[in-house]
């Protein structure tokens, strides 16, 4: 209760402006950081609890449990930025390598390298190994008619913008657009380079168009 009434301002007519009367307390003390769009008592506990967090993940080990181990392997791999550097792009080449090589950065993609090839073992490959869905979005989860059990969801995948207006509208919604293609573009060319394939700068833009117009019909 005293944190409520300290993030209020009842000074403030709440018949005039209520949002002032709500959470004038709270504008007057707290100023949203400059890396930040919001600032919440959420996102408060989520910087206290990061700090928590990395404290717990840069402790030695101690007989930990399996998962607690798995957390500190998976925290000091991201840290390890001097081996990130070393490796470049081996990581995403080895994983392109994995689900059937990238059409844009291969002159034989459509030639199939693997006898019984398989589109659905490709998408279970990509949502298990790199939790990423592709087409189709399968999670577990509780079941809506009986809380006690869990079961297979099939489902629509995220899109690869935030949301249907970014594909369609104008403004701002265009400029992410143009730049999101011009992503593409950017890290085909990288990949192009890393396998030692040629330029062909006209052939990367015509197939990001085309990876572009694939995603707005998907939107649609």
């Amino acid at each position: 209760a005293a944190r409520i009434i300290q993030n209020m301002d009842p000074t403030a007519d709440p018949c005039q402006d209520f949002y002032q009367y709500a959470c004038g307390g709270w504008l007057n003390r707290h100023v949203i950081p400059e890396t930040s769009s919001r600032y919440s008592i959420f996102d408060i506990l989520r910087d206290e609890l990061e700090i928590i967090l990395k404290g717990v993940l840069e402790t030695t080990d101690q007989g930990d449990r399996e998962a607690f181990r798995k957390a500190k392997i998976l925290y000091k791999s991201c840290m390890n930025e001097s081996l990130i550097e070393q490796r470049d792009s081996l990581p995403l080449l080895e994983a392109l390598l994995m689900v059937g090589d990238w059409p844009v950065a291969s002159t034989d993609w459509n030639k199939t390298k693997e006898l019984n090839w398989s589109m659905e073992e490709k998408l279970s490959i990509m949502n298990s190994r790199f939790n990423k869905r592709v087409l189709i979005d399968m999670f577990v989860w509780n079941d809506d008619r009986d809380s006690s059990r869990h079961i297979i969801y099939i489902d629509q995948p995220s899109l690869g913008m935030p949301s249907r207006d970014y594909y369609f509208n104008g403004g701002n919604y265009q400029r992410v657009r143009e730049a999101y293609l011009q992503f593409m573009v950017t890290i085909a060319k990288m990949i192009r380079e890393d396998k030692n394939m040629s330029k062909d700068d006209s052939f990367v833009q015509e197939e990001m168009a085309k990876v572009m117009e694939l995603e707005t019909e998907i939107a649609n």
